[in-house]
């Protein structure tokens, strides 16, 4: 069934299964991201319901579905917490892909992870002791605290949840959710 969906219009290049799902639970909490493709298959299968469509309809042989941007989950998914690992990626986008000691934002190519407290002095690889660092400023700190090198760090490191890594690697799908909140309330 879901191979057999395709666009209506087809003057564009843009595909709507490759694009993004924002995924709500019950209580319309932010759960996921998933494909066109996975979130047509919760609202045939009646597992999902539709909150927020394109204009777009999508075609099958016996179907015919707005392209979905927000869907809710019929029941609700009792989820354990979710801690993040931190990994390279997840300290520059909770960091907004900023230099944390002089505000810097040249591109996520130019930018390192800093160990807050040095590794060769007992620091952690972990959420409190990560931030993303400008090439620049992590040389100049080197092997130092901050406090040695003169520097400060612009905030506090801190483990963000997962939802908050979802909606940060998203920005429309962060807007959409905030958009629902705003009018649920």
């Amino acid at each position: 069934m879901a191979r057999s969906l395709r666009e209506c219009d087809k003057d564009t290049m843009n595909y709507p299964m490759s694009r993004s799902v924002l995924v709500l639970n019950a209580t319309l909490e932010p759960l996921s991201l998933v494909s066109v493709r996975r979130a047509i298959v919760l609202l045939l299968r009646e597992k999902a319901e539709l909150v927020e469509a394109t204009e777009r309809m999508l075609h099958s042989a016996n179907h015919a579905l707005p392209e979905p941007l927000v869907i809710r989950l019929t029941r609700y998914v009792r989820l354990p917490h979710r801690s993040v690992p931190p990994t390279r990626g997840a300290v520059m986008l909770r960091d907004a892909y900023t230099c944390q000691y002089c505000g810097d934002r040249p591109g996520k190519h130019a930018l390192t992870v800093d160990h807050v407290a040095p590794r060769c002095r007992g620091g952690g690889h972990d959420w409190a002791n990560l931030a993303t660092a400008c090439k620049r400023c992590n040389h100049k700190k080197g092997s130092m605290t901050p406090r040695e090198a003169g520097m400060k760090l612009m905030r506090r490191p801190f483990e963000p949840t997962y939802v908050a890594l979802v909606l940060l690697s998203n920005p429309t799908a962060a807007s959409r959710w905030e958009a629902l909140m705003g009018a649920a309330f």
